[in-house]
């Protein structure tokens, strides 16, 4: 009897080791409710287009984006769609909306601060509940969910502190305080216990990539309220061909690569400090960027025959800066080269903020776009052969005829 009832027990809460274990329709829809995480994050930067507004907006999405890597992680503990780590999961995507929810007037009315602060701390123990849960027969995955208990503890308890502050600059460096020593706990406690499926972990976060990618697109859309002319559409066309260019830069290859580097690394603490490093960190700053060129579009199809003031130009020439910084990291951190060209056009980038608040931000948005179709086109001539190998390797394997 015993070993009978104890089965299907150990099914639910023991790690998903299959190496073509992909992601689960309900962990689709958890990623949802980050869907309406991201809009409010550009939503709080809209309502207030200065450095101050972008540094709660970032600030914001770096709480959300560490309490989604959490479940990222936990998936491959735990099965989110069996018994009761459903209904666990479901109670963590109630308490992710409540957060959300928060966000645009969380840094105005401590109250709500205070809803943000506690429903986020509901999202970071969930997800250590049900790690240790899942950890009770391994005793490395225990520790490390341990370490992970502390520092969620410790950063909880300072966003709960900081909600009670009414000064929004402080309540700001607090939380800002309160985001670096949470992120950090990862890195000097180390990753040796974790378990990880690496497919389905690279997987997931070129996901998450493509749900950052749709905010851009709605940003068209919000823009665009404002009526539809010439100008309007010549934006949106732009629009669209920048949101390619951004896909395309993460898609083509550089995920692919990644993802193969991650399985073919040793597993334990190697492979788990590639993906801590990889994507649970630098995957942040790639939606990050994508989050901050979504508000410069939303601003851009507002205002296309105006010039941008410089928030909004630095958002959105400085948030694709962002974005190819935080591919040369991730690409020197995977294979040790560096991407020069990447590198570059990030410079030019931040070079061109200042000139582009003089320009009408339909121009702007055309440089933009001309220069991302540019690189894109240099490198796929530049690495033709090489980019066949990786894109067309796995179905030569496959099919060999």
């Amino acid at each position: 009897m015993s070993t009978t009832e104890s089965t299907p027990r150990t099914r639910r809460l023991s790690a998903v080791l299959r190496e073509d274990e992909r992601v689960t329709p309900l962990e689709l829809f958890f990623d949802l409710v980050f869907v309406l995480a991201i809009t409010q994050c550009t939503a709080l930067m809209a309502k207030d287009p200065t450095w101050t507004g972008i540094a709660r907006g970032v600030l914001v999405l770096g709480l959300l984006w560490w309490s989604w890597v959490g479940y990222a992680w936990l998936t491959s503990v735990v099965d989110p769609e069996e018994g009761a780590v459903r209904i666990a999961i479901f109670a963590a995507m109630a308490a992710l909306l409540v957060t959300a929810l928060c966000v645009p007037t969380t840094f105005a009315d401590d109250h709500t601060a205070t809803i943000f602060a506690v429903a986020y701390g509901l999202v970071r123990f969930g997800q250590v509940a049900l790690l240790g849960v899942g950890a009770r027969d391994d005793p490395n995955l225990s520790h490390s969910v341990s370490t992970l208990a502390g520092s969620t503890t410790f950063g909880v308890t300072i966003v709960l502190a900081g909600s009670f502050v009414s000064d929004p600059t402080v309540q700001l460096a607090i939380w800002a305080l309160a985001l670096l020593l949470d992120m950090a706990g990862p890195y000097f406690f180390g990753a040796a216990g974790w378990r990880l499926v690496p497919g389905h972990f690279a997987e997931r976060h070129g996901l998450i990539v493509l749900i950052a990618l749709g905010e851009s697109i709605v940003a068209i859309g919000v823009g665009a309220q404002h009526g539809i002319d010439a100008g309007v559409i010549g934006a949106a066309i732009l629009g669209t061909a920048l949101a390619a260019a951004i896909w395309w830069l993460y898609f083509d290859v550089v995920a692919i690569v990644a993802a193969r580097r991650l399985a073919d690394a040793e597993p334990g603490r190697p492979q788990n400090t590639m993906a801590r490093d990889s994507y649970s960190y630098l995957h942040f700053p790639m939606v990050a960027g994508i989050v901050l060129i979504a508000l410069g579009m939303k601003k851009t199809l507002g205002h296309v025959e105006e010039h941008l003031h410089a928030v909004p130009a630095a958002a959105l020439l400085g948030g694709t800066a962002l974005y190819l910084l935080a591919h040369v990291a991730f690409r020197y951190r995977n294979v040790r080269t560096l991407n020069t060209r990447r590198l570059g056009l990030a410079i030019v980038l931040v070079l061109l903020i200042p000139p582009s608040t003089a320009l009408p931000a339909l121009a702007t948005l055309a440089i933009l776009t001309a220069l991302l179709i540019a690189l894109i086109a240099y490198e796929t001539h530049s690495y033709g052969p090489a980019r066949d190998r990786v894109r067309h390797e796995l179905a030569r394997q496959t099919n060999p005829d």
